[in-house]
């Protein structure tokens, strides 16, 4: 195990985790659209968020200095939380390049940031196609990487593609003067992930090591079309209709994997 950092005053660097989470269904009428819509309302309301993001900040081992959350009209939600460090016994760190916990554990440390989360449900009144984006934010000073929370969200929402951001952004100072721009090793984003999750995840990398950026897109490779109709069971639809229905869903999920339209 490499030596601690031994640093000259607080350690100054920010880390922030930023990611979409992108959750794909197909919704035929507009009833079925709406009651998609008031669903995912109710599902991602904003108490719900909040204890999500209560059990991030229990993850990163922090304090709840403050809490904002708003219920939008007529569909989305926010919540932030500003959190302040609390100290763990023995003053230990944890910036190995390994698994955060799942849902059902808890740990760890941090400093003075925040937690954010935005979500947007949208369908498309021809196609059929409806989508609910979940934007999370996980800024944080000090000594853990606010990439331990990731495995936690992935499986706190369905989902269907997922892209990440990291950034560690500004200096802090060791004992004899020396600049550090970083504190941690780090090679991918997708090491921080359990190796379920890798397995189900299709993903791509996108990093640029010398200026301490790291970017991943994940699409689920499984497809099971009665986890994308909503309002009727995929074994009711005519086989050419599911076979189009799956099709657009498949193009959905492809045109929001690599940010471009597929013609």
């Amino acid at each position: 195990m490499e030596p601690k950092l031994q640093l000259h005053g607080f350690n100054n660097l920010t880390k922030s985790l930023s990611f979409n989470i992108y959750d794909i269904c197909y919704a035929q009428t507009e009833e079925q659209r709406e009651a998609y819509i008031d669903y995912i309302d109710e599902m991602y309301n904003a108490e719900r968020l909040t204890q999500i993001l209560t059990d991030v900040v229990k993850i990163v081992g922090a304090n709840v200095l403050n809490i904002a959350r708003q219920d939008y009209e007529p569909h989305g939600a926010s919540v932030t939380m500003l959190i302040a460090e609390h100290e763990l016994a023995g003053n230990d760190s944890d910036n190995e390049e390994s698994p955060g916990p799942l849902p059902d554990t808890i740990v760890a440390h941090l400093d003075k940031s925040h937690v954010t989360v935005h979500t947007y449900p949208e369908s498309h009144p021809h196609e059929g196609i409806s989508t609910f984006r979940a934007d999370i934010d996980v800024s944080t000073c000090g000594l853990i990487s606010p990439l331990k929370v990731l495995n936690y969200l992935i499986h706190s929402f369905d989902s269907d593609v997922v892209t990440c951001d990291y950034r560690v952004r500004g200096f802090t100072r060791d004992v004899d003067g020396t600049k550090h721009y970083i504190d941690h090793d780090i090679n991918s984003i997708q090491n921080y992930l359990t190796e379920d999750t890798q397995n189900a995840y299709q993903m791509i990398d996108v990093n640029v090591y010398q200026e301490n950026l790291f970017h991943t897109k994940m699409m689920l490779k499984e497809f099971n079309l009665d986890n994308h109709v909503f309002g009727v069971n995929a074994d009711e639809l005519d086989p050419d209709v599911a076979q189009s229905i799956e099709d657009r869903l498949r193009r959905e999920k492809l045109e929001i994997f690599y940010s471009r339209n597929v013609e």
